[in-house]
């Protein structure tokens, strides 16, 4: 009940407001948990190789705003969270692709507003995508508010959903999925992201396999002063080869060129490097 009023008491702030709170309840946070601020430090510092103190400090801000914005982007009436996206880049993927008759993945890494992606692709084109219960059950309800209107529906993340997203594919329709995050044991492999072996999902290589499918990239970029999101759609860099490892190696590499565009919105903060429960450790 606690976490259903805050989330709608937040939703009713400007999106500027929010993102200002944010800010600084990403710093609250990465003071107070000395484990999250080690990870953060270290996941960035991997990623570049280097100290960038500008980006780490952006980082740390970054992750609170896109925590405090999720109750705008879920529970705001569907119009007025699409029109936040000011600006949209590349969209004639889109139109090529279904011109085309092909089914097309979207993949969408932690990066920026991740949430609002498929809310901009369901206000053109009907999307279906993966959906993972939150840890929390009491924003099962408000997850679900805001993932399941207009044109876009959900798939669960088990041997059901999996089926329904090859269905939607193969009807030449399109999927949505994150592929940034830690699968379950017997779920992924393991696969170099940023040079250092991760515990990666085999999905989203496994939905690219089927025939006709078009992958595209999407990303949206959280604009200073809670002014939008530029939302990116982008091509893919490297053909994929049809074996899967060396699919699920591509599209990390994938990942990271689009999370070096704008590193200081990725959620570094993450146990991306973490073992499965009951797995083995990588190499």
């Amino acid at each position: 009940m606690l976490v259903d009023l805050s989330f709608r008491l937040l939703s009713r702030l400007p999106l500027s407001w929010l993102h200002r709170l944010g800010g600084w309840a990403g710093w609250l946070v990465y003071h107070a948990s000395p484990s999250y601020a080690r990870r953060l430090r270290a996941n960035l510092f991997n990623a570049l190789g280097r100290e960038d103190d500008a980006v780490l400090r952006a980082a740390i801000a970054e992750a609170g705003r896109q925590a405090l914005e999720l109750p705008w982007i879920w529970l705001r009436p569907a119009d007025e969270v699409v029109a936040s996206a000011v600006r949209t880049e590349g969209w004639e993927l889109v139109e090529q692709a279904r011109a085309e008759g092909a089914g097309i993945l979207f993949i969408t890494p932690h990066l920026g507003c991740f949430e609002i992606t498929a809310q901009c692709i369901a206000a053109r084109i009907p999307i279906t995508v993966l959906y993972r219960p939150p840890r929390k059950s009491a924003l099962q309800p408000l997850m679900e508010a805001g993932r399941a209107r207009g044109q876009m529906r959900t798939a669960p993340a088990d041997l059901s959903g999996v089926r329904k997203l090859v269905k939607t594919l193969r009807g030449h329709e399109a999927v949505g999925m994150l592929p940034d995050q830690v699968p379950g044991e017997g779920e992924g492999v393991w696969t170099p992201f940023f040079g250092k072996p991760a515990w990666t999902m085999t999905l989203a290589a496994r939905l690219a396999a089927v025939k006709g499918v078009r992958v595209i990239y999407t990303w949206a970029e959280r604009l200073p002063r809670g002014e939008g999101y530029l939302f990116r759609l982008q091509a893919p860099t490297e053909a994929l080869s049809g074996e899967l490892e060396t699919d699920v190696a591509i599209i990390n590499r994938e990942v990271e060129r689009i999370i070096l565009q704008c590193p200081q919105q990725y959620l570094w903060g993450y146990n991306r490097y973490k073992q499965p429960r009951g797995g083995e450790a990588g190499q």
